[in-house]
């Protein structure tokens, strides 16, 4: 695993940007398709805004799946994440191969349906963050390490609600939904490569957790550094608390 340590989020977005296209571009030229893994929250912004804008890369090519869904939220709702995911990176590239994770239908249904067709083949790479408590994707702490399902319908802790909250998705904690379709932490492993995009001062304790502590369910993230292609991108607000900083 490598860490870099960027000085700012934009600067941040843009050079992860330009790591993920070119592995979007590698992966069309070797394979004839590149499978992706995309991740939606505030901290994804920048890094959306600048892969999209690239040149050169052939997005009908290009295979989407996504990390987690909220179960019984409407797509309208502005925390959708098929909502986050349709407006700031399907319509934007014209992406016609995506599998969006229908969080209003049977939870368990679509964790199944959409599980089978992501094990398929061999995803090319995963675009994740670190949640404020150290979860991947939405997989809180004590995460499962363990199953191999590929997705997971999960309840989200008080952290992880409060974190959407503070982020402006919704105006109090009770009205975040209490469960979420999630892909399972060993189904991310599994991507060929990983570009974990992690800004801002409030994920700096979790950061710290998962970079310098146990690799633990405890830590969801720390499980990262026990993959041979993953790069965590960090801004000097997210990396304040790593030892030698």
């Amino acid at each position: 695993m490598q860490v870099k340590i960027i000085s700012d989020k934009q600067t941040l977005g843009q050079i992860a940007g330009q790591h993920a296209g070119n592995s979007i571009r590698r992966a069309i030229k070797e394979n004839g398709t590149a499978r992706v893994i995309a991740a939606t929250g505030a901290s994804q912004f920048e890094f959306l805004h600048a892969l999209t804008a690239l040149p050169q890369i052939d997005w009908s090519r290009v295979e989407l799946f996504h990390l987690d869904e909220y179960v019984g939220l409407p797509i309208t709702h502005p925390a959708s994440f098929r909502k986050y995911l349709l407006e700031r990176l399907i319509q934007v590239t014209g992406i016609t191969r995506h599998h969006l994770l229908d969080g209003e239908g049977d939870p368990q249904e679509v964790a199944k349906r959409i599980g089978t067709e992501l094990a398929m083949k061999p995803v090319d790479v995963a675009f994740v963050g670190i949640g404020e408590n150290g979860h991947l994707a939405f997989n809180d702490p004590p995460a499962d390490f363990q199953t191999e399902m590929p997705y997971l319908v999960v309840e989200l802790d008080d952290a992880c609600r409060r974190q959407q909250v503070g982020e402006g998705w919704f105006d109090k904690a009770e009205d975040v939904p209490a469960k979420a379709i999630s892909m399972s932490v060993r189904q991310i492993l599994r991507s060929l490569e990983i570009i974990a995009v992690v800004p801002d001062a409030r994920k700096a304790k979790a950061v710290k957790a998962c970079l310098e502590g146990e690799i633990s369910p405890l830590a969801p993230a720390s499980i990262l550094r026990s993959h041979p292609n993953a790069t965590i991108y960090l801004d000097k607000d997210s990396a304040a608390l790593l030892s030698g900083t």
